[in-house]
Parts: C-alpha cells; sequence; structure tokens
C-alpha cells in the first residue's frame, strides 16, 4: 500500500508547489494535482510538506554514556524534531575507533528503525591525539573521521590523517579548537585552528567539513578557501545563529557576540554556508550543572532556525530546505532531501502559522539542557515519514 498526501503546499530547495504527492514502496512515487489512488490519504491542508531533515552533526552518547542519552531516545528526539537522518560523533566510551563500535551503533539503529544513521570514527585513536593506525582498518561504509569535542593539537599528526582520508575518499569533520589556547582566549582557539586545519587541507586536497563555525574571523577563512576552489564545507547552529553572548549558556565553541552572529547571517544569504547542523549534545542535569558544555537542540532546531531565518531575517523557506535537507545529504552522499521522484520518501509536515513555547521537559530526549526554554517560536512538527512510513505523529 502507498501514501497519498493532498491538498498540501510542498517546499524544497528549488520549489514552491501546491498539490499532490505519491508515496510507494518508500520512494517518491508522483507529484501533480487532483491525483486519485487507493491508498491511506493524509489531508495536508493549509499544511507544508517539506523533506525532512538531515543532521551532519550529533550526539546520541551510546555506548557508554546512555543516563545522558541513548540511540532510541536520540532516534525519538530526532523524528519529532523532523530529522530522519542524523551524522552521529565518535566520543562515546569506548571511543569509535573502529568497526566494532562503528557496527554497533549501525546495527543498534536499524534495530530501533527510526532515523538513518551514519557513525563518525574518530581521527585519532581514543582521541588522544597521537594513533591514526586505526585508521588503515576502516571500510568503505565510514564516510567521515572526527575528533569532535576536542581539537587535533599536533600538526604532523593531522596531516598525515588528511592524507589517510583522502587515499580512503573521507571527509574530515574538524572542531577547530586549538587545545593550547583554551583556557587563553576560545576566540583565538577556533581561529587559530580553523586556519590551521584550511591550510592542510589545501595542501593534501583532503576533503574538509568544518563543524559549528561561530566566529566572524573562522567564516571569512572558510570563504575564502571556498572561493578558491578548495572541497571545504561548513555548519552552524542554531544557537550560534539565534542567540547572542547576552545569554549566558555553556556550549563549545561559546555563543558569540552579535558582530559574529550578523557576519554568520550574512554568509548564509550570501551562500557560504552549507548546512545547519545541531550539534544536539544532551546531558544529565547534574553533568550540566557541573559545566558540561551542550544543548540538547535536535527537537528545536527546526523551529528556532525558521524563527530567526525566515521570519525574522526574510530568507526563504527555500534557502532554510537547502541547509537543512538537501545540501546535507548530498554531503552525506544520500538520495535524499528533495522532493524529487524516484528520492526517498523521507518527509515532514509542518504547520508553519503555528506559534508555541518551547517546554524542554516535553522533550523525547534524555536531555533537557537548552537555553531556549520558554522561548515562543514558529513551526510546528506534525508528521515525520521515514521511507513512506510514520515515525513521529504530534500526540501520539
Amino acid at each position: 500500500m502507498g501514501l497519498l498526501i493532498k491538498n498540501v503546499r510542498m517546499i524544497d530547495f528549488g520549489q514552491d508547489f501546491h498539490g499532490d504527492i505519491y508515496i510507494y514502496k518508500g520512494k517518491i512515487f508522483e507529484i501533480g494535482k487532483y491525483l486519485s489512488k487507493d491508498c491511506e490519504v493524509i489531508d495536508g491542508e493549509g499544511k507544508v510538506l517539506m523533506p525532512a531533515f538531515v543532521d551532519l552533526h550529533a550526539h546520541f552518547r551510546e555506548p557508554g554514556f546512555t543516563y545522558k542519552e541513548d540511540i532510541e531516545t536520540g532516534s525519538k528526539a530526532a523524528v519529532k524534531g523532523g530529522y530522519t537522518t542524523v551524522n552521529l560523533m565518535a566520543n562515546t566510551n569506548p571511543v569509535c575507533s573502529s568497526m566494532e563500535i562503528f557496527d554497533y551503533v549501525m546495527k543498534r539503529t536499524n534495530e530501533v528503525g527510526l532515523v538513518d544513521s551514519h557513525q563518525v570514527v574518530s581521527i585519532t585513536r581514543n582521541l588522544e591525539g597521537e594513533d591514526i593506525s586505526h585508521l588503515d582498518s576502516l571500510s568503505n561504509e565510514v564516510k567521515f573521521i572526527s575528533d569532535d569535542g576536542k581539537g587535533v593539537e599536533n600538526n604532523k599528526v593531522m596531516l598525515d590523517a588528511m592524507v589517510k582520508a583522502k587515499e580512503k575518499d573521507i571527509r574530515i569533520i574538524s572542531h577547530a579548537e586549538s587545545p593550547e589556547m583554551s583556557n587563553v582566549d576560545m576566540r583565538m582557539a577556533e581561529n587559530m585552528m580553523t586556519w590551521r586545519d584550511i591550510s592542510l587541507a589545501k595542501f593534501t586536497g583532503c576533503s574538509l567539513h568544518m563543524a559549528h563555525v561561530s566566529t566572524k574571523e573562522a567564516m571569512r577563512d572558510i570563504i575564502r578557501a571556498k572561493k578558491e576552489g578548495y572541497d571545504i564545507t561548513c555548519e552552524v547552529t542554531p544557537h550560534h545563529i539565534a542567540l547572542t553572548d547576552e545569554v549566558k549558556y555553556r556550549v563549545n565553541p561559546p555563543i558569540r557576540n552579535k558582530k559574529d552572529v550578523n557576519y554568520l547571517i550574512k554568509a548564509i544569504k550570501d551562500g557560504y554556508i552549507d548546512a545547519i547542523a545541531t550539534d544536539h549534545a544532551p546531558h544529565s542535569k547534574e553533568d550540566k550543572k557541573n559545566g558540561s558544555p551542550g544543548i540538547s537542540g535536535i527537537e528545536t532546531s527546526f523551529a528556532v532556525s525558521y524563527t530567526k531565518l525566515v521570519k525574522e531575517e526574510g530568507i526563504s523557506l527555500n534557502k532554510l530546505s537547502w541547509l537543512m535537507s538537501k545540501r546535507p545529504a548530498e554531503i552525506m552522499k544520500l538520495k535524499k532531501g528533495q522532493l524529487t521522484v524516484g528520492y526517498d520518501a523521507d518527509l515532514v509536515l509542518i504547520d508553519l502559522d503555528k506559534e508555541y513555547e518551547i517546554n524542554s521537559q516535553g522533550f523525547a530526549s534524555k536531555g533537557k539542557n537548552t537555553p531556549f526554554d520558554g522561548m515562543k517560536v514558529f513551526g510546528e512538527i506534525l508528521i515525520t515519514l521515514k521511507e513512506g512510513r510514520t515515525v513521529y505523529k504530534k500526540g501520539e
């Protein structure tokens, strides 16, 4: 049996169309007007249908830190936020420095069955900054390596990792933070490491993705490298574009000043930012109280981004779909992220006119840590479909 969604406004990176969409065998099968099929029908009148979101940067904490989050609760949080694809960082316990941990996470995600996942492998063994010999044993299933959570301090180690990544056609995700500068100045720490990693990527020809860019100086270096034609991609988070440092909330990199925020938003408008990624970082109440940096952000990402970028800054919904679906899907080499016949029917039905107040106690995530608690936003997720199957429905 298929699924027909009728009378709905369909928006992706390049379309804004009112009509019907027919899903069959997990794929988008037909798009048109006045479609009639013998199947389940959803009436989308007054609502917007978009490609489900793709998160290039999330932490589901399994294995090892399941008191903060696990793959099941993380997956439930993802689909509640409209995400059906997640890219999971390696700083678990044990660290994902082997195909054994990679396979475990992929198997667990498939068992839960709510989202598609990719598990990132660490650049250095156990995030210790020295040994990269485990990279030789990675299979071609691995698309990204990262020591996210800390920067790779040693220049030669990062150089060698980039050479290896280029050989294996793997993209490196850089956590831009020079550790020796972190206690001196976090802006300097990000800017120095951004420049270094871009310089090494230019030298090696490695594909590089800059995570959670937060300063105008770092963004300028990325823009320069892009203009020069290097394979450099980058992401920003909702909290780095919606908040300024007047909000005292610990994240890494820190929430920056208004000039930085304005520069990042201009970079979005100018087409230099590839993705909005959540950096979903759930923590227990006690860990957060003790200073752990991070935001449980996957459930609020769309509404915060839509409210800030579209409602306040005048960015088009097509552009937001490009940032949250099409471009991250391309970076992950997936046939997702757009409303095109033959693509995966990973879709999200949204009430754009619905204004509501964020309530962290209603999160599906174990992590209730967010500075957005009580903030009024627009854009409520009503239904999330993965391959045409309902994986989230508001109120159920």
